[in-house]
Parts: structure tokens; C-alpha cells; sequence
């Protein structure tokens, strides 16, 4: 029977390739990034289309840590970001867990509105948002950011969140509020850590949307101080011409707190993938 189940070799060779053109494909675009990035601002042109530029430099990266304030919309964008994840995450939990464990009256309809707010265009919702936020005195502010990118995130966390909580059985908590638990206790010593995959998989999903925003970014920020990277990211097109090197430079140092934040959101993954009520 083992041998009627081994996989042919032609077909794992098949499957590692397909895998590593797969990775090839999903990765180029950042080694071109790296590549423009890397090259001298006088090759950029003329070495265009080679795979490797005949030069390496890194005076784009200087010219962008020491020449630009793109460490000042670097720092604005990793506290929108964490604010929002941070944010998001806590009220997205909270009712995620009432959708899922609660019944009561105009829960289809909250639902419903959820869903309804996610229809509309940005273009037609962008006006009463600028009024309201002018109106509060948050214009040119990071909080307004905060606020706004955590109202249009909250729906799809909402229901990423009750899809989680779905999936735990109630017995786990009834058993824990048998034992002497309070349903607050039990929630935070039962439930939260099987649901560590659904946070971080809402904090991931929160935090890159927030970091690459641009449209509400541009249009309620006007500031250089309070910029976010997305908006920065405009300041290397001029007029007649675009610093590729530069702008490439910062795409490379934007990608690192994005990268580290997965880093550490993967540990809480498998722990909330390996612990839980099978644990001893």
C-alpha cells in the first residue's frame, strides 16, 4: 500500500518548480524595487532593462535618510498604523464576540448597515467626512487618520472576528463559567487565546491597510509634519520629472516595519494555532 502511495518523482519535481516560478513571480517586483533603488542616478535610464546595473550605490538611501523628512512621515505613518491595528482590533473583538454569542433585538439589521457602509464609494463619502473632521478641529492631524481608517476597518474586522468566535465551541466557555469563571474572565482566559489567529490575522489586515492608504491621507492632510509615507511618497514627483532612485530607495525602508510586524504577528499565529482547550 506504500508503494501504491508514493508520489511519483516527475510529480514532485512538477510541484517544486511550480512553487519556486510561483515565488520567482511574487518576488520580482520587489528585486526591482531593489535593483532601482540601488542604482546609480545616472544609470537608472540607460541600465533600465538590464537585470543587474553595472553600478551599486547607496547614495539613494542616503539622499532619503538624511535629505528628505522621510523619517518624519515614517514615524507618522507607524502610529497611524499601530493606533488603527491597536484600535480596530479591540472593538472589532468586542463585538465580534457579541454578534457571535448574543441574540438580540436589531442584530440583523446592525449587520446589515455593517455591510451597507463597505458600498459606497470613497469619492461620494469623502466631502461629509472632510466637514466632519474640519468641524471636530482634526484636520492636519494624525488622530483624524486614526479615527477615519478605524471606522471603514471596523465592518470587515467585525466580521473576520465572528468568524473565529463562530468557530469555538460554547462549551468551552460554559464549562470555564462553571468552574467560577465570570463571562469577562472566561473571554479572556478562554476564548481570546483560541482566537489569536483572528487577531492577528485582523491586526495584519489592519495594519497594511492603514500603511498604504493614500486617498483620505491626501485629502486630510495638508502638512508637512503630519504627512504619512503614502502622501511623502509624492513629494520625489515634480513637475517634468519623477527620482525614481529615491522613491525606490523609500519603498525598500517602507517595506521593513511591515515586515517585522508580520515577524512578530506569525509567533502569536502558532501559538494560538497550538494552544487551546486541547492543551493540558
Amino acid at each position: 500500500m506504500a508503494a501504491l502511495r508514493r508520489t511519483p518523482p516527475l510529480a514532485v519535481v512538477g510541484t517544486y518548480l511550480a512553487i519556486l516560478a510561483y515565488v520567482a513571480f511574487a518576488l520580482f517586483p520587489l528585486y526591482w524595487l531593489l535593483k532601482i533603488a540601488l542604482t546609480p542616478e545616472r544609470l537608472i535610464y540607460s541600465d533600465g532593462t538590464a537585470l543587474w546595473p553595472s553600478a551599486l550605490t547607496l547614495e539613494n538611501f542616503r539622499a532619503v535618510l538624511f535629505a528628505t523628512d522621510f523619517l518624519a512621515y515614517f514615524r507618522n505613518s507607524v502610529i497611524v498604523s499601530l493606533g488603527t491595528a491597536a484600535a480596530t482590533a479591540l472593538i472589532a473583538a468586542a463585538a465580534g464576540y457579541a454578534f457571535s454569542r448574543f441574540a438580540f433585538r436589531g442584530k440583523r439589521l446592525v449587520i446589515a448597515l455593517m455591510l451597507v457602509t463597505q458600498m459606497f464609494p470613497l469619492l461620494m463619502i469623502i466631502a461629509p467626512i472632510y466637514k466632519i473632521v474640519a468641524a471636530l478641529g482634526l484636520l492636519n492631524s494624525l488622530t483624524s487618520l486614526i479615527i477615519v481608517y478605524t471606522a471603514f476597518n471596523i465592518p470587515f474586522a467585525t466580521f473576520l472576528m465572528q468568524s473565529f468566535f463562530d468557530g469555538i465551541p460554547k462549551d468551552l466557555e460554559e464549562a470555564a463559567m462553571m468552574d467560577g469563571c465570570t463571562r469577562l474572565q472566561a473571554l479572556r482566559k478562554v476564548i481570546l487565546p483560541l482566537t489569536l489567529p483572528g487577531l492577528g490575522a485582523t491586526l495584519g489586515f489592519v495594519f497594511t491597510a492603514a500603511w498604504s492608504e493614500l486617498f483620505f491621507a491626501l485629502m486630510l492632510i495638508r502638512s508637512d509634519d503630519t504627512m504619512t509615507f503614502p502622501v511623502g511618497l509624492l513629494s520625489f514627483v515634480s513637475k517634468f520629472s519623477v527620482d525614481w532612485g529615491q522613491m525606490m530607495a523609500a519603498g525598500v525602508l517602507a517595506l521593513v516595519p511591515s515586515c517585522l510586524f508580520f515577524a512578530f504577528i506569525q509567533r502569536y499565529l502558532v501559538q494560538g494555532l497550538t494552544s487551546g482547550a486541547v492543551k493540558g
